[in-house]
Parts: structure tokens; sequence; C-alpha cells
């Protein structure tokens, strides 16, 4: 599986807010709309688009948490017509290579709904850990990069 992650530019922003996650999951992300939003105004936040060639097939959102001084990956959707083919997984694993190369960060953090079990799932497959911490209702997972994750 080989996908990139491009900058959310002029040129394709619009292509990222038509992106929809499956109906189900809505209530487990935050719209791309929104995000967008928070990057202009967060300015240690950073948008992606989770490219499959020339095609735009999800988005991933990354960014210095001022408050602890760690890095999260602050967002992850995979369109609903793009879903399960392994999209989710191959942007992680390309988020986390962007975040290794941060100095000082030495554990990634994310955080998924309780109730979402497909991202339970994936994180936990990558090697995140759970950190006994629920933030905004959310599960808080942590990625210490001492450790080996699973390809």
């Amino acid at each position: 599986m080989s996908v990139t992650l491009r900058e959310i530019d002029q040129d394709n922003w619009q292509e990222c807010i038509k992106l929809k996650p499956d109906e189900t999951q809505v209530n487990f992300v935050a719209s791309n709309v929104y995000s967008l939003l928070e990057s202009k105004f967060e300015k240690s936040v950073f948008p992606l688009g989770i490219y499959n060639n020339q095609t735009m097939v999800g988005f991933v959102m990354y960014g210095l948490d001022k408050d602890d001084d760690n890095w999260w990956i602050i967002r992850l959707m995979v369109d609903r017509n793009h879903q399960k083919n392994g999209y989710g997984k191959a942007a992680m694993l390309k988020a986390i290579e962007i975040l290794k190369n941060k100095p000082g960060c030495d554990c990634i953090f994310t955080s998924y709904v309780p109730e979402n079990l497909v991202a339970e799932k994936l994180y936990l497959s990558l090697g995140f850990e759970k950190t006994g911490k629920i933030e905004d209702g959310e599960i808080v997972v942590c990625l210490p990069l001492d450790k080996k994750i699973d390809r």
C-alpha cells in the first residue's frame, strides 16, 4: 500500500471538504471543514490530504499541543468510498514517520471515541498504548518511539 500525504492548500481544500466518513462514523471525527478552520487559527496544527496516486482518499492532521508540549495525530479520516483498503494504516505510518523527526518527540499521542472499535484496533496494532487518560470523552493512546512499529 503506497499513499502520499500532501499539504492542504488553495488547490485541494475543496476536494478535502467533499470527503465524508461512513454514516456510522460521523460522530467519531470532526468534519474536515472544522479541521481546516482549526488549522487556520491554530498555527501548530498541520492538515494533510491522504492520496492514492492523484486521488485524495482521506485526511490526517497532526500538531503540537501547546498545553503539554506533545505531538498528536489529531485527526484521521478515510472517505466512505475508499474505506477498507488500508489507507488509514498507511496514512498513520506516514504521519508517524513525520513526527519521529520532530525535535523532542519521544511519544506520539492520539485519541478516539470509545465506541470507535475500528480506530482502537488500528492504533493498538501500530503499537499505541492506552495511557489511562480520557480527554474530551476520548481514550488517549501513546506510541513510544523506542518501540518497533508493526507494519
